[in-house]
């Protein structure tokens, strides 16, 4: 599974500048693969579904899509075809990922290797049964740094109704709050605005760049900054302020979103401040805790000594390949802007009614965090949800149980989220239940 996530996470880095690769060769060709082919990887307990698409010109050319992961159209290369075997390679970031297999009738069977670890896959000619059309409404800002896509739900009623900015977590995540660092999808985000709706409150969630609606609008890792999602969620906050269908504005933020959140209340007219599952600490203290549980001591000094360049505003070249995953240099810049900011200092800056929740259960940030958050603001609100984890489902403290609601979208939230959010907002008049 840690592979797996691995060549996603470097999949949707580079995914979108890129055009499809002529490197092929067809000897002895005998057999028609041309249209679209879906199925399965088969990683354990959580087959990844893809689809590929194949094409002649004078030559083969093909690309992939990962529709759970929001990643569509990404070249393949090396793609060749002899008799009833193809093979084709995918190039990201230095590694070799190849899918060999035989096409017999409409049946494409074979296997994908990466980093010398291999799984089956198995495909069908067809196309991708349709999912039913998204509940919302698409709306666009402009930013310094291109056009940003979210989607608006609404609730059921003709009467003026608040709305709240939903902003997501950590690394690619999409507006429904489904990450490609993770196995399948959860739709925490997702089932978080539909349950708002039900209650009579607007939201609007948006893709992070690099994902999803917002895939193309930047290219490479080291283009990111922390400052840049920030900013991101000012210029919505700004748009739903100058709308005149909402009576109040709010925030949301989820995890690594509680901290942009945060800040982007700071710089805007927001009523109301959610945290939910936002850590406490500054990134280079939670990565380096993570780190001790599997490196030598070693590798922790040289993993601190990088921070403490990174606190200086500088990055360096010079990163151990047991560091390369959470150090490289070209996600430096990135670190080193989100190093700037500690969340405890800056939930102690918001003056606005702010709650913050933790669940019982998150393995990833632990309830401990969202008490220091409160303790950080004595005027702000905490509760602590019993069994409620990471993606906002309820789940035992065991981690394969846990981690299983992490791919059962279906899965409702822990109830008690929203009557905890919904009971905070009719306490501080940012809604009057009808």
């Amino acid at each position: 599974m840690k592979q797996m996530s691995l060549f996603l996470v470097m999949l949707l880095i580079v995914v979108g500048c890129s055009q499809m690769n002529d490197n092929t060769n067809s000897p002895n060709e005998s057999i028609d693969i041309s249209g679209t082919w879906t199925g399965f990887i088969e990683v354990p307990g959580s087959p990844l579904p893809i689809v590929l698409e194949f094409v002649k010109e004078n030559k083969w050319k093909g690309m992939i899509s990962i529709p759970s992961q929001n990643v569509s159209d990404y070249p393949l290369s090396g793609l060749t075809v002899n008799e009833q075997n193809v093979t084709f390679s995918m190039e990201i970031a230095g590694q070799s990922i190849s899918f060999k297999g035989e096409v017999s009738n409409e049946t494409f069977e074979g296997t994908f290797t990466q980093q010398g670890q291999s799984f089956p896959f198995k495909m069908t000619k067809g196309e991708l049964e349709k999912e039913r059309e998204e509940a919302g409404e698409t709306i666009s800002i402009e930013t310094e740094k291109g056009t940003l896509k979210g989607v608006l739900l609404t609730p059921e009623t003709n009467n003026p109704h608040p709305v709240v900015l939903i902003i997501p977590g950590s690394g690619p995540t999409d507006r429904n709050g489904n990450s490609s660092q993770l196995p399948g999808n959860n739709n925490s985000l997702k089932l978080l605005a539909e349950r708002l709706a039900e209650e009579g409150i607007a939201s609007l969630r948006y893709d992070k760049r690099g994902v999803g609606k917002n895939q193309s609008i930047i290219s490479k890792e080291e283009d990111i900054s922390f400052d840049l999602f920030v900013n991101d969620a000012t210029h919505w906050i700004e748009k739903l302020n100058n709308s005149d269908r909402f009576t109040n504005v709010g925030v949301i933020g989820h995890s690594q979103g509680s901290l942009v959140g945060m800040l982007a209340a700071q710089q805007s007219e927001v009523d109301t401040f959610v945290s939910i599952a936002g850590a406490s600490r500054s990134i280079d203290e939670v990565i380096q805790e993570q780190l001790a549980a599997s490196l030598s001591e070693e590798t922790l000094q040289r993993s601190q000594s990088i921070f403490d360049i990174l606190k200086k505003g500088k990055t360096t070249q010079d990163v151990p390949k047991e560091l390369q995953s959470v150090l490289r240099p070209s996600i430096q810049p990135f670190i080193s802007s989100w190093m700037n900011y500690t969340p405890v200092s800056e939930i102690n800056k918001l003056t606005i009614p702010t709650l913050i929740i933790g669940g019982s259960t998150d393995l990833q940030v632990p309830p401990e965090a969202a008490k220091a958050l409160h303790e950080a603001n004595n005027e702000s609100e905490v509760i602590i949800i019993d069994q409620m984890n990471h993606v906002l489902k309820k789940a035992p403290m065991n981690r394969e149980e846990n981690v299983k609601t992490y791919s059962e979208p279906r899965l409702p939230l822990a109830e008690e989220l929203v009557e905890e959010i919904m009971s905070f907002f009719q306490k501080h008049d940012f809604y009057t239940k009808e």
